[in-house]
């Protein structure tokens, strides 16, 4: 018999991500061989003899690198007959092992900067996620910005009513929605919606792009230091920040800096903006900040959208703008009230400059957030040809956890037991330290993809679009499609206000709104005619776990109890939290079924 298992402290101790410079004693049964050697890789191979115990059972204790960074091992068999190995498991997210044929793939230990910290309000913390076109609008809306927001945006079209449905504009040339319609939500609305959202629970507000751009979804930046005039202008983000403020709530931006609009500032294509873009002369201060093939009509893009054109991330200047201490575009916003930065694409965006990103603004405010979209593991991804760790405690506070998302639906829509999801959980604890998997943003629906209501009805697949929008746009839950989804919904937000991480809401998922991929899950909040009975049961369970710390900051155990039931138990030790602060009370156990 051959036998390790990564989740038992029995075989390895301590389990998950380690310090610099800690031990870690591992264990191996074997019965088929009288010596076992540890292989191990930090940059170079190691070979260490196991300690036979007896009764088949090897042993051998490490002291990891002092330099944060990803360490792995496993196992030789020395046989009579030959070399056998043994490695990570086959799916390679841990626990029970497999004997390969040849190299295996490695066990990971997670070593980490043991000054690694991330703001504490994110494992405390409810988020909910807004996209301000689609929110609220306040009764004054656009009353005196009316000439700036004809002049920022020539090509808007505006809905009368904010119970129209988005509007489907395919763009002959790139097949993508051009999302030139707008409902006119306006900071100042989202404003006088925080009472009800402080009332559901929530503690941290993320919102989409609020800086000038040509589209409604402004992933196409025309410029970082204006907000959009159809949102409102300066005076209301700051009245925003202080309303926030006012209820111990904090605002989160959403920033855009692997690329920028053709419509902006920089690269001003249209010459809808007052400087000399890149576009439009070689002389332009902006012009070595893009990539020109052929000056001017050809030039880098992201993902080869001609309105997206990708930034020289490394050039100096363009750094400079975005992080310089006195004028840089993140701390800048910092300075100004948000409390930090989601990152989109934040994998596009070389290492060197996400940690210039996380020094730039924590040094305006300690516990700013830096929080990164990353589709995959975190701790362990190769992007660009470059292998890349996301939380050794230099560059993000943690991500936009998709992969527990994806596991979450598979389980509720029956592509996996419960067995194989408690493995996806027990991953993510074994591989990511704990300043980042307790601040992680858990969510279930977001801007992109279908709405979570539509995803445990069946309708959520690979890629972003997933289906002719056309027929997309057809698509509506009967009344027992929707009973029957929106009960797993509640059964999955139970696990995840279980879970450690902040829980996270996309706006109107918690009054049942449907929607397939945009432009239809960017729907106008329907508050006419939100399902008040889903949303006191969404307010109950984050408002339970908002009273119950044991929640947030909790040691936690998962067993699966048969394929259809996972049990999560969150307790302390010795009356200390994950991080060593005192906590006390019961352990709390939660029982999820499908």
């Amino acid at each position: 018999m051959l036998f390790h298992d990564s989740y038992d402290v029995k075989y390895r101790s301590p389990i998950g991500p380690v310090k610099t410079g800690d031990e870690v004693t591992l264990r191996f049964l074997c019965d088929e061989a009288d010596r076992v050697t540890l292989r191990t890789w930090d940059g170079a191979e190691h070979c260490m003899p196991m300690t036979n115990l007896g009764e088949d059972l090897f042993e051998v204790t490490i002291t990891v690198p002092e330099t944060p960074m990803l360490y792995w091992y496993d196992f030789i068999i020395h046989r009579h007959d030959g070399d056998q190995r043994y490695g990570n498991s086959l799916d390679q997210l841990g626990g029970v092992g497999s004997f390969y044929f040849g190299q295996p793939q490695s066990y990971q230990i997670t070593v980490y900067d043991p000054a690694y910290t991330t703001p504490e309000y994110l494992r405390h913390g409810v988020i909910y996620q807004i996209f301000p076109d689609r929110f609220f609008k306040d009764a004054n809306a656009t009353k005196g910005r009316v000439t700036k927001i004809k002049a920022a945006h020539p090509e808007a079209t505006f809905h009368d009513s904010w119970e129209d449905r988005p509007t489907l504009d395919i763009d002959p040339k790139t097949q993508d929605n051009r999302a030139l319609d707008f409902f006119g939500g306006t900071l100042r609305g989202i404003a006088e919606k925080l009472d009800e959202l402080k009332d559901l629970g929530v503690t941290v507000l993320y919102l989409n792009p609020v800086f000038q751009a040509r589209t409604n979804h402004r992933y196409d930046t025309g410029d970082y230091e204006q907000i959009d005039p159809i949102l409102g202008d300066q005076k209301a983000f700051d009245a925003l920040i202080r309303a926030a403020k006012a209820r111990g709530m904090q605002v989160m931006m959403d920033g855009v800096f692997s690329h920028t609009g053709s419509d902006s500032k920089y690269f001003n294509r249209f010459g809808h903006y007052d400087t000399v873009g890149a576009y439009q002369s070689k002389e332009s201060p902006y012009h070595s900040w893009y990539t020109f093939y052929d000056f001017p009509d050809s030039y880098n893009t992201w993902w080869g959208f001609d309105t997206l054109p990708t930034v020289n991330k490394e050039h100096p200047d363009y750094q400079n703008y975005l992080l310089n201490a006195e004028t840089g575009v993140l701390p800048g916003w910092v300075k100004k009230g948000a409390c930090g930065w989601r990152l989109d694409v934040a994998d596009e965006l070389p290492m060197d400059m996400l940690r210039d990103m996380r020094q730039s603004i924590k040094a305006v405010r300690e516990d700013a957030v830096l929080l990164g979209e990353v589709w995959e593991d975190a701790s362990n991804k190769v992007s660009y040809g470059v292998p890349r760790s996301y939380c050794l405690g230099d560059t993000l506070d943690s991500v936009m956890n998709y992969p527990l998302r994806r596991g979450v639906i598979d389980f509720f829509t029956g592509a996996i037991d419960a067995h194989q999801l408690r493995r996806i959980i027990l991953h993510q604890q074994e591989v990511y330290p704990a300043p980042f998997y307790y601040s992680l943003m858990n969510l279930l629906g977001s801007h992109d993809r279908v709405r979570i209501v539509n995803a445990m009805a069946g309708y959520d697949r690979e890629g972003a679009i997933q289906m002719d929008r056309e027929e997309a746009s057809h698509i509506h839950l009967d009344k027992e499609q929707l009973a029957a989804a929106q009960k797993k919904v509640l059964e999955a937000y139970k696990m995840i206000c279980a879970l450690p991480g902040a829980p996270t809401v996309y706006y109107g998922d918690e009054i049942g709104m449907q929607g397939m991929a945009d432009p239809w899950n960017r729907a106008p909040m329907d508050w006419a005619h939100a399902d008040k009975k889903l949303r006191a049961a969404f307010k109950k369970l984050l408002t339970d776990r908002q009273s119950k710390p044991m929640l947030q900051t909790g040691f936690l155990s998962v067993t699966a109890e048969d394929d259809d039931t996972l049990v999560i138990k969150r307790y302390a030790e010795k009356g200390k939290d994950v991080f060593g602060s005192p906590l006390s009370g019961r352990a709390v156990t939660v029982k999820i079924k499908r």
